[in-house]
């Protein structure tokens, strides 16, 4: 797969190609969730759906601290890319591996113990909640292959290779899709069945991606006798990735509490968010793709020292990620109604589902603020300010407007308006965060002396 030069050349085409493949990746990956849903909504009913759509921030909570590390992985990669160190990207690459199925078992058990509990917390309802338990004690079981292909991408993106995780993804999603109508429409299994699809199916895009990692010829190839974890590496990466991954934790704990209120309107208002998220998830895919291209980029730039390409790179990331987001909301709002129809047909699952998506996805652009400034900040190895402001601004908003707004007045429009609220309060603060760093702090890493002398070529 042909691999992109980040450090030469115009940047314009060389991001756009790079982030279409990332962003066909994310809608590709939700197109094969997306299916779970559809299908146990049709073929089960829209309590088996609303018991699968109610699992998402639990498995959030779940993987995002691990994802947040691959990013780090991809960071880091990309940094020692820059500086040409290849002893470097090669420690990278096997302590990534190893660290990704280790950390993989250990929150796959994790899960297995608090599944209920968690669900529980959240308020499932009794009517849900069987179902519930059983689909996200199957899926923790696919917990390490899940992180493996997560980490694996990292690697090939780090070195500008977008296309590689896509194939992948695109056959094991073939085999998510049959399998979900076999074991459901044939077998006659429930949520149980779309579990255990997305667990087989999860297995075989990391198993092909770890193939061709070790049939790689470059610098990235992966070694089976040589996976170790190697200290100063492993170092880096968290440094980067932990932040980030708590980042990506806050997002998910505030949506436990929103998924709490959503809980307590009942199971039709349940399958309706369920549904509307398969929808609007496509359009954060798309932006975040932009968010990553930005991080990938910078990284590469600012291991080779080159300052004013890396502030480029945020500008032409910002400017490509706002018209994707006008272009994918409007697309999104006129087909809104038959989309979520496809889901399930009832009209007040429709209608509600509606609702979600007025509320969200008009304010996709906020959205592209925090991806694009997030990431730039991430690719200079700042990731723990956008976490902090994270903190504070998402979750701290979310938590607040549950607990005082919402509570006075229990309606599922009110509980919507606090999507657009809290992007808009982090957004805002981001920028204010983005301008000091820069300003202040910035010239020690465009200067390299951010840079370790013995991480240097």
């Amino acid at each position: 797969m042909k691999k992109h030069d980040m450090i030469n050349g115009r940047l314009s085409p060389q991001i756009l190609m790079f982030s279409v493949p990332l962003a066909l990746t994310g809608i590709l990956q939700q197109l094969f969730n997306a299916a779970d849903i559809a299908v146990v909504g049709q073929c089960v009913g829209k309590t088996a759906m609303a018991a699968v759509g109610s699992n998402s921030p639990v498995i959030g909570i779940l993987v995002n601290l691990f994802v947040g590390i691959s990013l780090g992985t991809n960071v880091v990669i990309a940094r020692f890319t820059g500086q040409g160190n290849k002893k470097g990207i090669e420690n990278a690459v096997h302590t990534a591996v190893l660290v990704a199925l280790l950390g993989g078992a250990a929150i796959g058990l994790l899960g297995e113990l608090i599944a209920q509990p968690l669900l529980t917390i959240m308020l499932v309802p009794d009517d849900v909640m069987e179902m519930a338990v059983s689909y996200l004690r199957i899926y923790c079981l696919g917990l390490p292959v899940i992180f493996l292909y997560n980490f694996e991408s990292a690697i090939f993106r780090s070195k500008g290779n977008t296309k590689t995780p896509l194939f992948c993804l695109a056959v094991s999603g073939v085999v998510n899709v049959g399998l979900n109508l076999y074991f459901v429409c044939i077998a006659g299994m429930k949520v149980e069945g779309v579990a255990l699809a997305t667990v087989i199916s999860n297995a075989v895009s990391s198993l092909l991606l770890f193939i061709m990692l070790v049939r790689e010829k470059g610098d990235i190839r992966l070694d089976i006798k040589k996976l170790r974890i190697h200290k100063a590496e492993l170092s880096l990466m968290l440094r980067i990735g932990i932040p980030s991954g708590l980042q990506g934790m806050v997002f998910t704990l505030s949506n436990i509490c929103v998924q709490s209120g959503i809980n307590s309107l009942g199971s039709d208002i349940m399958a309706a968010s369920s549904a509307a998220f398969n929808i609007e998830i496509f359009a954060f895919y798309i932006i975040n793709s932009f968010g990553q291209a930005c991080t990938t980029f910078i990284g590469q730039n600012h291991g080779a020292n080159k300052p004013e390409r890396c502030r480029q790179i945020t500008k032409i990331c910002m400017l490509q990620d706002m018209i994707a987001a006008l272009l994918t909301s409007g697309i999104t709002l006129l087909l809104g109604r038959f989309l979520l129809s496809l889901f399930n047909g009832d009209p007040v699952v429709v209608e509600y589902g509606y609702v979600r998506l007025l509320y969200i996805i008009t304010a996709e652009v906020i959205n592209v603020v925090m991806e694009i400034i997030s990431g730039s900040l991430r690719g200079y190895g700042q990731s723990l300010a956008p976490a902090l402001v994270t903190l504070f601004g998402v979750c701290g908003t979310r938590i607040g407007w549950i607990y005082t707004v919402f509570a006075a007045n229990s309606e599922f429009n009110i509980l919507m308006i606090v999507y657009p609220l809290s992007w808009a309060v982090t957004a805002a603060s981001l920028l204010v965060v983005y301008f000091i760093i820069t300003k202040i702090k910035m010239r020690d890493f465009f200067s390299g002396s951010a840079v370790p002398e013995k991480n240097r070529a």
